[in-house]
C-alpha cells in the first residue's frame, strides 16, 4: 500500500496537471506558497489539514479527493484492510476515506477521529463546487461553526450544511470524538 503522503503528492500533481495550472497559478489561487505546494507535490512534507483544504479549494475539488489513490482501479467495493489513515500533524485528527476510490459517485464518506481539545479551521469559504456535507457524530461531542453560527453536536446528532462558508471543528471535551462526514457534489 502506498504511503499516504506519497498518495497525496501524486493526487495534487495529477489534479494540477489536469487543470493545466502552474505552481504559481495554484499558489495564487489557494493562498499557499509555491514552495509549500512544491514540497507537498514531492511528498517531502506532511501538510496540515488546513493547507490541504486550501490546495483542494484551489484545485476545485474536495479535501477527501486528495486522499484517493489515483492509480487504483475503479471498484464499487471499498475494503477496510485497503484503507489508509491520515493524521493531521497540527491537530492530531485522523481521517479515513471510506468510499471506494475512483468510483464514479457524487457521494463520499469519510471517518474521523477528533482528539480531545482539537481545533481545525477551514477558512477558504465559498467554493464553486456546490458541495453539500453532513456530519454524523458517532461518539463524543464536537462543535461545528459554519460562518458565524455554532452548532454543538452530541452523540448521534447530524448536521447538514453547504461548504460555502468558513468552517471550524472543535472538540472541547476530554475524550476523542468520532464522526462520519458524508459529502455530495
Amino acid at each position: 500500500m502506498q504511503d499516504i503522503n506519497a498518495r497525496i503528492a501524486g493526487r495534487v500533481r495529477a489534479l494540477r496537471a489536469e487543470s493545466a495550472m502552474s505552481l504559481e497559478a495554484l499558489a495564487t489561487r489557494c493562498n499557499v506558497s509555491r514552495s509549500m505546494i512544491s514540497l507537498v507535490e514531492r511528498g517531502e512534507t506532511s501538510p496540515t489539514a488546513v493547507i490541504l483544504e486550501k490546495i483542494a479549494t484551489g484545485l476545485g475539488c474536495t479535501l477527501a479527493s486528495l486522499f484517493d489513490d489515483g492509480n487504483a482501479p475503479a471498484n464499487p467495493v471499498s475494503r477496510g484492510a485497503e484503507r489508509s489513515s491520515w493524521k493531521d500533524p497540527q491537530s492530531g485528527y485522523v481521517r479515513r476515506n471510506i468510499s471506494p476510490p475512483n468510483f464514479p459517485s457524487p457521494i463520499r464518506i469519510v471517518d474521523v477521529a477528533f482528539p480531545a481539545g482539537a481545533r481545525v479551521s477551514y477558512e477558504s469559504g465559498a467554493r464553486d463546487s456546490g458541495v453539500a456535507q453532513q456530519i454524523w457524530v458517532r461518539q463524543g461531542a464536537i462543535e461545528v461553526t459554519v460562518g458565524k453560527v455554532t452548532h454543538r453536536l452530541a452523540e448521534d446528532d447530524c448536521l447538514a450544511m453547504q461548504l460555502d462558508a468558513p468552517v471550524t471543528f472543535r472538540n472541547r471535551t476530554r475524550k476523542t470524538a468520532h464522526y462520519v462526514v458524508v459529502l455530495s457534489a
